[in-house]
């Protein structure tokens, strides 16, 4: 039995998108693919995060006739990368949903601490009548998807939902009990984070990784 409430995080397995997982984790993956891959993992998750928006129906004509079709209601979606990593996973997301309105949330984490800093939030006004998407690759201790999370409720953000690629069980825990409303998504969901909270058998700093950094 898990130490966290399943029933609010989905592991994306459908069989592309760990094929595609194999291949991000490989060290010997260039940057360009891995960047590549982060966008085309994020479209398979931002499909399944936004599975159940609400539709509303829509008169259309067609060259034969006018039909009854269905549209996404309401003010639809915010994307919320977590610099700089997050930034990775944006346009994945906006070739799914390109009229989504993006904020910013930058934190860096203290290498002694593993604790989170923020330098940077930026958020669009009307969160609180968009489903907010908060993007970034990995989920490790926690503290800066909580941090984030933190800022959308602060917002008036209702409904969060964070998508990750690979997530550590701690992190994971620490997410769903911080908020009992927020949704989590992740390609898989790792065995724990080693003594420098990195996670095992993870894929090294995506953020240097992405942007072909040290």
């Amino acid at each position: 039995m898990s130490n966290f409430d399943e029933s609010r995080l989905t592991i994306v397995n459908h069989p592309l998108v760990q094929h595609k997982l194999h291949i991000l984790r490989d060290e010997q993956t260039s940057t360009k693919q891995f960047r590549e891959l982060v966008t085309e993992l994020a479209m398979f998750e931002g499909y399944e995060a936004m599975r159940d928006l609400p539709l509303e129906d829509v008169q259309v004509k067609t060259p034969l006739e006018t039909a009854t079709c269905k549209r996404i209601a309401g003010k639809k979606v915010a994307i919320i990368p977590i610099l700089r990593a997050g930034m990775g996973m944006v346009d994945g997301m906006l070739s799914l949903v390109p009229s989504a309105r993006v904020g910013h949330v930058g934190m860096y984490r203290d290498p002694e601490t593993h604790e989170p800093h923020q330098y940077y939030c930026k958020l669009p006004s009307d969160v609180a009548n968009r489903t907010c998407l908060i993007v970034d690759p990995m989920l490790a201790t926690g503290g800066s998807l909580t941090a984030a999370i933190q800022f959308l409720r602060e917002a008036g953000a209702t409904d969060v939902r964070a998508l990750v690629l690979v997530a550590a069980p701690e992190g994971v825990k620490t997410v769903l009990d911080f908020d009992p409303n927020v949704l989590l998504y992740t390609c898989s969901l790792d065995r724990q984070l080693n003594d420098h909270a990195y996670i095992l058998p993870g894929l090294g700093d995506a953020g240097d990784r992405i942007y072909g950094t040290k």
